[in-house]
């Protein structure tokens, strides 16, 4: 027959951490040694335990002090918990890590005002435990129909789970609640070492003729590894011990399945593949036994191997590396990123090479190191990226004397000041924490030193930009850039690796003193080019816009023969400008003021009066526009004081001022410019 062995099957991590407890202090002479309940599911390992003198309680009281107190691995309550403390009593706290979350969870959420909801079996121990870090308030769900005798509810709740339950009963338990509760929150606190098991129990158990589960007849997670491999396997068996193994009726069997409980011990499996061996052995064929053991993993200090990760905290990682023993990776020896987060980076399942730091035998703990793993591997790596010149990326993790200190894998690289940036640097805590791009100039394995520049590769980058740049370059051509500095006559502006100049002119519209008028340094900016020397590595770059010119489309604006109103805005001797709009001014010629002579367009306007004129003329290429008052509302001096300046009826037009008349647009124009100058 085929026989197919679960590799799950066995103590978990935390089963075998509450074991290892107990026999540190057997094998200590501690004293006397107590258990706060039977510290697993498992009678032959209890049975075992009792032989040696360790005694199972129920309460504190049944203890003969002072001694050692063993919490399970099933945890216990607060209560319960701050009672052995007071007692002064030495406690060793085996509480299984993932049971152990779960207090600390359902304590933080109890406090914030959540009611808690445990989805699981009301007399198991843990579960028992767990209701004690909320004061006993707990609602426990077992089943779908006890969720359909709540009462809806608006009160905000908390659900979490038995360890050992499966996720079709946490998922469909989760499904009924939400249509009792509105406010609820849900954490998934199935140990995930249970999920993996009771998945590879479900795969096995489709494919085999006959499924043996091995455990406890109290251990509820070999309960439910029988429900699930009943649910595919007809033929589904569980013992206790090897000596009820069926032998007679497993041997037609062409393929069996092995799994057991997380409270197995390794002898009483191995014992049991054993006697299916005797059924199965052929000449020249590996014994199931021999096979077990060769899997069993046997780790010496020093060596390298691989291992899954089956959970975590904020201390610690905890991986599995085969059936004889789970290793620990203290989180400072995971990583070297001071800001690493396990929640973010580590999943259950993931797949590592771990460096063996210490193998204790009589603790039977294995530490463990990722962070030496990858410091191997990265010497090797950094060896080749020097040779070839290729770029690595690292981590700034300290400021130092003369530089930073920046990691790759674990490796640690100095890099100078005069090389973290192609610029200088007043305070180097800037890059703190900052990933850097550099290249290694310098490395030394046997001194450990290695050292490198950013700088080098942000100088090249920059010339490649440049030199792109300049052969792509066109007149009229749009790039976008960043404002570097400021002068008295424009702006420079960093195009790509190539810095142009906006003349003061180029910047706006209307006339500016200073570029800090329109831009800030740093802006980011969209200019063109409108004319560039190769040789001469010069630039000239435009930023206002055709469309912000105020003088754009103006002959859609105005029209001749339209009535308009503006602003004085400075009157010249020849007529007055009036402002339309900011940036468009139109000219009064002093004949088009009023309809009898002025000496001055004094004598009738001043600066900032409002008026009405009609548009005479609009040409748009000489940004000019003609207006005329005269012909809307002409301004007329006192009647008295035309005539007598006039010497008649004022109705004719003077010579010198027919003369005035023919100053063209273009000379009010210059006439203009000059008066700008004047001011």
């Amino acid at each position: 027959m085929d026989i197919i062995v679960a590799e799950t099957a066995g103590f978990c991590f935390g089963v075998d951490r509450a074991v290892s407890s107990v026999r540190r202090l057997i094998e200590g002479s501690a004293g006397k040694i107590y258990t706060l309940g039977a510290v697993i599911h498992n009678p032959q390992v209890n049975d075992d335990f009792a032989s040696r003198g360790v005694k199972i309680i129920s309460g504190i009281e049944e203890a003969e002090l002072p001694g050692n107190i063993v919490v399970r691995a099933h945890g216990i309550a607060k209560d319960v918990y701050e009672g052995l403390i007071r007692e002064g009593v030495n406690v060793v706290d085996a509480t299984c890590p993932y049971v152990k979350k779960i207090h600390n969870l359902v304590q933080e959420k109890y406090k914030e005002g959540y009611g808690i909801i445990i989805i699981g079996d009301k007399d198991h121990p843990e579960v028992k435990g767990i209701n004690g870090w909320c004061e006993n308030t707990a609602v426990i769900l077992d089943s779908e129909e006890e969720v359909q005798a709540l009462k809806e509810s608006r009160q905000k709740v908390c659900v979490v789970a038995q360890t050992t339950i499966t996720k079709e009963k946490w998922e469909n338990i989760n499904k009924c609640l939400e249509n009792k509760f509105e406010n609820i929150i849900k954490f998934d606190t199935i140990c995930s070492a249970t999920s993996q098991r009771q998945k590879e129990a479900l795969q096995i158990a489709k494919i085999v003729d006959c499924m043996i589960v091995i455990g406890g007849r109290d251990s509820s997670n070999t309960q439910k590894l029988y429900e699930i491999c009943k649910k595919y396997c007809f033929n589904t068996i569980k013992i206790e011990m090897p000596s009820e193994l069926p032998l007679e009726d497993i041997n037609k069997y062409k393929k069996v399945g092995i799994t057991a409980g997380a409270s197995t011990p390794d002898w009483i499996i191995k014992e049991v593949i054993g006697k299916m061996d005797e059924l199965n052995r052929q000449e020249n064929e590996m014994s199931f036994k021999e096979a077990f053991e060769s899997s069993l993993v046997t780790v010496r200090s020093g060596e390298v191997v691989k291992g899954t990760v089956i959970g975590f905290n904020n201390t610690e990682v905890y991986v599995n590396l085969g059936f004889k023993c789970d290793g620990i990776i203290p989180i400072g020896e995971f990583s070297d990123d001071p800001d690493f987060n396990p929640e973010e980076s580590i999943k259950i399942g993931d797949e590592l090479e771990v460096f063996v730091v210490r193998v204790n035998d009589a603790e039977g703990s294995v530490m463990l190191s990722k962070k030496k793993v990858d410091a191997l591997k990265s010497w090797d790596k950094i060896e080749e990226v020097y040779e070839s010149k290729t770029p690595v990326k690292a981590k700034v993790v300290e400021v130092v004397n003369g530089g930073v200190i920046a990691s790759a894998n674990g490796i640690r690289i100095f890099i100078p000041a005069s090389q973290i940036s192609d610029k200088f640097v007043k305070d180097l805590r800037e890059f703190l924490k900052q990933t850097v791009n550099v290249r290694i100039i310098e490395y030394n394995k046997q001194k450990r030193k290695i050292v490198g520049s950013q700088r080098v590769i942000l100088e090249e980058e920059k010339a490649k930009l440049s030199s792109d740049l300049w052969e792509s370059m066109e007149t009229g051509k749009k790039y976008s850039g960043v404002v570097k500095s400021f002068t008295d006559f424009g702006a420079f502006v960093d195009i790509g690796g190539v810095d142009g100049l906006i003349h003061i002119s180029e910047l706006s519209w209307t006339k500016v003193k200073h570029p800090s008028e329109v831009l800030n340094i740093g802006d980011n900016i969209e200019v063109v080019i409108l004319e560039f020397d190769r040789s001469k590595k010069r630039i000239s770059l435009g930023y206002r816009r055709a469309e912000d010119n105020p003088w754009f489309n103006i002959e859609e604006k105005y029209k001749v023969g339209d009535v308009v109103k503006g602003k004085v805005a400075r009157l010249v001797p020849f007529g007055a400008f009036i402002e339309l709009e900011k940036g468009v001014d139109g000219l009064v010629h002093i004949s088009q003021i009023s309809s009898v002579r002025l000496a001055k367009p004094s004598d009738v306007l001043e600066a900032g009066q409002e008026i009405e004129a009609k548009v005479t003329e609009v040409n748009a290429e000489g940004n000019r526009i003609s207006l005329s008052i005269k012909e809307v509302n002409p301004i007329d001096p006192v009647k008295e004081k035309d005539e007598a300046a006039a010497g008649g009826t004022g109705e004719d037009v003077p010579t010198e001022h027919k003369e005035d008349m023919n100053v063209t647009i273009a000379d009010a124009a210059e006439s203009s410019d000059e008066d700008k100058k004047d001011e």
